[in-house]
C-alpha cells in the first residue's frame, strides 16, 4: 500500500509514525513545502520571549529520523494539486513538476496567518507568528535597540502569549482587538474582564478594544499605526488574528470545505472522498459534545486525530471521540483555561443551560501562594450535566482544575457528581472542600 501524506507537521507526521508502527510494509511518502519537519508552532512566543535559545527544540525530528523508521520526507516539494479519481497528484520541486500516485491520501498541510486588509502591510518590521521563520526573524529583531514600542494586532491565544513575551523583554506593547474585550472566541466576558486588568495592571502595556488598525506608517519601515480612533508610534507591528487553511490547490478536488477552506472530516478522519483523510489547521475535528465537525485548530486535536487516522489509513475502524476545546493560556501572573461549550455555542445550538460564577481559595491560607480563584460552569438545567467550565487563578491551580473538569465533561458528569468529588487534598494545593466542590454544590 502506497501512501501520501501532504505536510511534515504535527498531523501528518503523527499518522506517518502510527501508519508505519501498524503496518511496517505500507510505502509512506511524505511530501513537506518547507524545510522544517515536526515543528510545533505552540512554543514560538516563548521562543521570542527567551524561555529557550535552540529552535530545534521546536522542530526535534528530521527526515533522517524518519528515514530510519522506513518513512520517506521530501522537504521543499510543494503538491499543486490532486486527482481523487486516478488517485495521482502533481508535485514541484526545484523548478520541475512531476506526477505521483496514492492508494491512501493524507492531507495536513496546515494553515497560514490571516493577514487582515490594512494598508501598507508589507512594510519592513511588519510580520506573523506562524512559522519557524516567522519565529527567526521576530526573536532577532525585537533584541535590538531601535524595537523599543511594538503594535500586537490580535488579542487570542498568540496575541496575548506574545504580549507576555514581549513584557518580559521590556517593551512598550500596544495590543489592539477589534472585538469589545480580549480572547472574545476563548473566554466569556467574566474571564477576559480578569485578564485584560491583568494587563492594565502593567504600566508598559496599552490595551485598545474596539479598535482596528487600518494604516501602517512609514515610507520602507515601519514608524506608527493609524487606527480607527487614531495615531500610535511603533517600531514593530505583529499581526496575530488567526489562521486560514492551507487548501486553496485543493479546489477543483471535490472536497467538501467551510466556508474558510477547511476540509470536512467525520470522527475518523475521512473526508467527502473515498481513500482521503485530513487533519490539523487545514481540516475539521470532531466534536464530543456536538457530534459534529468543527473548526478549531489546535495542536491537541491534530496529534490525537493524526494517530486515530495512522491505524485508519491502514484498513482500522477507530472513531475518534472527539475534543472539547480545551485551552490555556498564561498571561504574567495569571492563568486561565477553558474547556468545553461556551455560552456562545450553546445559544447557537439551541441547548438549555445556566450558569454559575465562584471566586474562592486555591488553598489554605496559612500556606504561602494563596489567590484567588474563579470558576464558570455552565450546566443542563434539568441534568444538572456540566456543559462548560473556564477557571482563572493566579499562582498556579487554575489549569490544573480545569484539567479535572475536562474529564468531568467528558463523562458527562453532573453538579451534584462535582459537589462530592473526592479530590486530593493537603494545605499547599487545595482546601479540604475544594473550590470546584464548592462551585458544584452552588450550582443549583
Amino acid at each position: 500500500m502506497r501512501i501520501i501524506i501532504i505536510g511534515a507537521q504535527a498531523a501528518g507526521m503523527s499518522v506517518a509514525a502510527k501508519a508505519k508502527r501498524m503496518d511496517k510494509t505500507a510505502d509512506i511518502v511524505v511530501y513537506e513545502a518547507s524545510d522544517i519537519t515536526s515543528f510545533g508552532a505552540c512554543g514560538l512566543p516563548y521562543y521570542v520571549g527567551g524561555e529557550f535559545d535552540d529552535p530545534s527544540y521546536m522542530s526535534e525530528l528530521t527526515p533522517e529520523d524518519f528515514a530510519k523508521k522506513g518513512i520517506t520526507v521530501k522537504t521543499l516539494h510543494t503538491v499543486e494539486s490532486i486527482d481523487p479519481a486516478a488517485k495521482t497528484l502533481k508535485v514541484s520541486h526545484d523548478g520541475k513538476t512531476f506526477e505521483d500516485h496514492y492508494d491512501r491520501l493524507m492531507i495536513a498541510t496546515g494553515g497560514s496567518a490571516i493577514i487582515p486588509p490594512i494598508e501598507n502591510v508589507t512594510l519592513n518590521n511588519v510580520l506573523t507568528l506562524k512559522t519557524m521563520n516567522d519565529g527567526l526573524a521576530l526573536r532577532e529583531i525585537v533584541r535590538t535597540d531601535a524595537i523599543q514600542t511594538v503594535t500586537v494586532i490580535g488579542a487570542g491565544f498568540i496575541g496575548l502569549e506574545l504580549v507576555e513575551a514581549l513584557v518580559h523583554l521590556g517593551k512598550t506593547v500596544h495590543l489592539f482587538e477589534r472585538e469589545d474585550r480580549i480572547m472574545p472566541e476563548a473566554f466569556e466576558p467574566e474571564l477576559s474582564a480578569l485578564l485584560l486588568k491583568t494587563l492594565e495592571d502593567h504600566e508598559s502595556v496599552h490595551v485598545h478594544l474596539n479598535e482596528s488598525v487600518t494604516k501602517i506608517e512609514g515610507e520602507h519601515t515601519v514608524t506608527g499605526v493609524t487606527t480607527s480612533h487614531g495615531h500610535y508610534p511603533s517600531d514593530l507591528v505583529v499581526v496575530c488574528t488567526g489562521v486560514r487553511p492551507n487548501t486553496a490547490f485543493l479546489k477543483e478536488s471535490g472536497l467538501a470545505m467551510l466556508q474558510n477552506g477547511a476540509i470536512r472530516t467525520n470522527e475518523y478522519g475521512q473526508t467527502n472522498v473515498e481513500h482521503i483523510y485530513a487533519a490539523g489547521d487545514c481540516a475539521t475535528v470532531w466534536h464530543a459534545q456536538l457530534q459534529t465537525d468543527v473548526y478549531s485548530p489546535l495542536a491537541t486535536g491534530a496529534n490525537k486525530l493524526g494517530r486515530i487516522i495512522g491505524e485508519n489509513i491502514v484498513g482500522g475502524q477507530k472513531a475518534f471521540k472527539g475534543l472539547l476545546n480545551a485551552a490555556a493560556v498564561q498571561l504574567l501572573s495569571v492563568e486561565a483555561g477553558r474547556v468545553g461549550l461556551s455560552s456562545k455555542e450553546l445559544a447557537a445550538h439551541n441547548i438549555p443551560h445556566q450558569k454559575v460564577i465562584l471566586t474562592d481559595k486555591n488553598h489554605a491560607n496559612y500556606c504561602k501562594g494563596q489567590a484567588m480563584l474563579t470558576i464558570l460552569l455552565f450546566y443542563h438545567p434539568d441534568t444538572k450535566v456540566i456543559l462548560g467550565a473556564q477557571v482563572f487563578g493566579e499562582n498556579g491551580g487554575a489549569v490544573h482544575r480545569m484539567h479535572a473538569l475536562s474529564v468531568a465533561i467528558m463523562t458527562k458528569l453532573t453538579t451534584d457528581d462535582l459537589a462530592f468529588l473526592d479530590f486530593a487534598y493537603a494545605p499547599p494545593f487545595a482546601r479540604v472542600w475544594d473550590a470546584l466542590n464548592i462551585a458544584g454544590s452552588i450550582a443549583k
